[in-house]
């Protein structure tokens, strides 16, 4: 895994303790407490202890995603590997003001298509709830299939699937033209 990324409109960087305030304004956002879960980071400092957490942790795969021209942070591409999934699961947060704009489908693509040329990665998953329909709605487009239901603690997380020969194949008869009205055009 690269530890920056770059789309027509985007830049990815690996997350990092310049990202605080960012991080910090994310992980309190309605749509991240409702879908993702309370993280109880209040203070900077609960920002930065959280940040070093996910740095520290050699499954964790974080990147922070900017727009290309005034390197403003929108939102984040995440590839963890967590103990109760047998696979990679990709991941997926903006602010609220970066939704609906194709942001997410451009700097996860551009994550996908790295790690489906990975051979030690055969099956990509992603996990979310029910509840989550743009989040859903993101995974099926990126080739992700429902696949089954798992209980982790008191909630029911849908997971996503895709095998990444069947994406590479996807990706690579995908017409260029299409390709490239994907990445401009779609909303996520």
């Amino acid at each position: 895994m690269q530890d920056n990324y770059s789309t027509p409109r985007l830049l990815l960087d690996k997350l990092t303790l310049r990202d605080t305030e960012f991080i910090y304004e994310l992980v309190n956002t309605p749509g991240w407490i409702k879908f993702i879960g309370d993280r109880n980071i209040k203070t900077q400092e609960d920002a930065i202890a959280y940040i070093q957490k996910l740095i520290d942790n050699p499954a964790i795969n974080y990147w922070v995603v900017k727009s290309k021209g005034q390197s403003i942070p929108m939102g984040i591409v995440t590839f963890i590997k967590r103990g109760y999934l047998e696979h990679h699961d990709i991941g997926f947060a903006f602010l609220p003001e970066y939704s609906k704009q194709g942001y997410a489908y451009e700097a996860t693509i551009a994550i996908l298509d790295d790690v489906i040329k990975d051979p030690l990665h055969t099956q990509i998953l992603a996990t979310t709830i029910k509840e989550n329909t743009n989040s859903i709605r993101l995974l099926e487009k990126l080739g992700l299939q429902f696949s089954h239901e798992i209980q982790i603690g008191n909630e029911m997380l849908q997971v996503y699937a895709a095998m990444t020969d069947k994406l590479l194949i996807n990706h690579l008869t995908q017409p260029a033209d299409k390709a490239n009205q994907n990445h401009h055009h779609e909303k996520n």
